[in-house]
């Protein structure tokens, strides 16, 4: 059997048509194809986030809070691993301009063979692990749960073939049917008392089936040709984002390191839990910009002025939303927490509260990220994640002897103040100062405060807990429409038109 059997391309020659579908689209076309992508992008992670609510629900109502700790030690690893699999060629497939399909096959068999590498270094290194957290289920433990990213290996191509080509709709179904598969089964797990292992099987059937789902529906297949060559062009841009990944992920991971060293593994799921409710919205937000950011950023590299308005409307468009989402959440916390997954969460609220605060910040942060890439100045996102990682780290260290309410704050301030940071990277001699950036933020921020504070005084009367969270809800959501409705915000006037005109279509 000859190699070509193992290869269809679809598309002329050998050559991806993403710069030609991207650059040919102009004016109403490339705006349309962006509206696309966010209102699938939304749908996506909307659902995404709703389904994840429900099953981690009844996960978390089944079993116990150092259950989630436990697979909180390992989410570190885990995601340094995937980091490490991937090694940032996902974004050195999508910047790059003369895309053949000899490139997705040169990071395919790398990422196979590292990935299978890297799984056996992490196998035999599980009693290290362990022992740095003095838990000896984790050695067990582990081993399962790094099968994952060598799993994730295969549909590391496919899933870039899908981002370029701005390809939302599919990876959104993709995601859900993964979701609901994986849901059930942990559900059914922890059902049965299988504990931890519940959660970890879920883990490995939601990558198991997302990345058959990449499969089926990306274009692009493997030849047995294989030639690493073409990973030469792209190792330094590569390269530099795989260390920013890596830096990203001990960032945002670094309290549960600190934690399940100094802290117990009751705290760590504590944490841990609130993690989980503040990053549900925060997800939603990222993944529906995020999917058409960078590849839109990038096909206008070369026309400044309009890559600055597309970037403004985003920039708008984020804040609009993550602002009183976020906030809203921290509004709520305590009537969701107890009605939803018991007042045995309690003791989480006061962290979520505070990681509901930088987590507003996140999205915004994350797009100033997809600008850096779609620039190639990976250098820049490098050093910046670096920067703070290692910021970070000396801060929680610092006040790590104060408790965990201390280091959960030194984490949401190091965030927030990271922000104007990006900006000035992102935009440097770009003439987008910081002040007319602020002045497309700080206004949906400062109507989010207000709105919740009002909010807050209106219901604070209700006793009943569930009609508390209603009326927070409800009262939360008029307010802040009829604030944005006032003030004759481009953004809601622009989705209600955009909704209507699907309607009518």
């Amino acid at each position: 059997m000859n190699d070509s059997s193992f290869q269809t391309v679809p598309y002329k020659g050998e050559r991806d048509s993403h710069a030609a579908s991207l650059q040919e689209k102009t004016g109403e076309g490339l705006k349309e194809r962006t509206a696309k992508g966010l209102l699938w992008g939304g749908f996506s992670n909307g659902v995404q986030q709703l389904l994840s609510l429900l099953f981690g629900i009844v996960l978390a109502r089944l079993l116990s809070v150092e259950d989630y700790g436990m697979i909180g030690l390992l989410t570190i690893f885990s995601l340094i691993a995937n980091s490490l699999q991937e090694s940032g060629f996902t974004a050195a497939l999508t910047n790059k301009k003369d895309l053949q399909a000899r490139d997705y096959n040169a990071v395919f068999w790398f990422n196979i063979l590292f990935s299978f590498a890297l799984y056996a270094i992490l196998f035999f290194s599980a009693p290290l692990i362990a022992g740095f957290y003095g838990v000896p289920e984790l050695v067990s433990l582990s081993r399962y749960v790094f099968l994952g990213f060598f799993i994730s290996s295969f549909g590391i191509v496919p899933n870039a073939f899908l981002f370029r080509n701005l390809m939302v709709k599919q990876k959104t179904l993709c995601s859900m049917v993964a979701l609901v598969v994986s849901g059930c089964t942990g559900v059914t797990l922890a059902y049965l008392g299988f504990a931890y292992w519940g959660l970890a099987t879920q883990t490995l059937a939601f990558i198991s089936v997302q990345t058959a789902g990449y499969w089926y529906f990306s274009r692009w297949r493997p030849s047995l040709r294989i030639d690493f060559s073409p990973l030469v062009d792209m190792f330094g841009f590569s390269f530099r984002l795989l260390v920013t990944n890596v830096f990203n992920h001990v960032n945002n991971n670094l309290l549960s390191l600190v934690l399940g060293k100094f802290y117990s593994k009751h705290e760590v799921g504590l944490y841990n839990q609130a993690g989980k409710w503040s990053g549900m919205p925060q997800l939603s937000i990222i993944g529906m910009i995020n999917g058409v950011a960078q590849p839109v950023l990038s096909s206008v590299t070369d026309e400044k002025e309009r890559q600055l308005r597309i970037f403004r409307k985003m920039l708008r468009f984020a804040s609009f939303l993550s602002f009183p989402v976020l906030f809203g959440l921290a509004l709520i916390a305590a009537e969701l927490i107890e009605l939803t997954v018991g007042s045995k969460w309690l003791p989480c609220v006061p962290f979520l509260q505070l990681m509901c605060v930088s987590g507003a910040f996140v999205p915004l942060s994350g797009l100033y990220q997809q600008l850096v890439i779609s620039k190639g100045k990976s250098d820049v996102f490098m050093w910046n994640i670096m920067a703070s990682g290692l910021v970070l780290l000396g801060g929680v260290l610092l006040v790590r002897s104060w408790g965990m309410e201390a280091i959960v704050r030194t984490y949401v301030a190091v965030n927030v103040c990271w922000f104007p940071i990006w900006h000035h990277f992102a935009w440097k001699g770009g003439g987008f100062g910081i002040w007319r950036a602020l002045s497309d933020v700080l206004p949906f921020a400062l109507a989010a405060v207000l709105v919740m504070a009002c909010t807050y005084s209106i219901t604070f009367s209700i006793d009943h807990v569930f009609l508390r969270l209603a009326a927070k809800i409800v009262v939360a959501m008029l307010l802040y429409v009829c604030v944005m409705w006032m003030a004759r915000v481009d953004e809601l006037s622009e989705v209600l038109k955009y909704i209507r005109k699907k309607k009518n279509s």
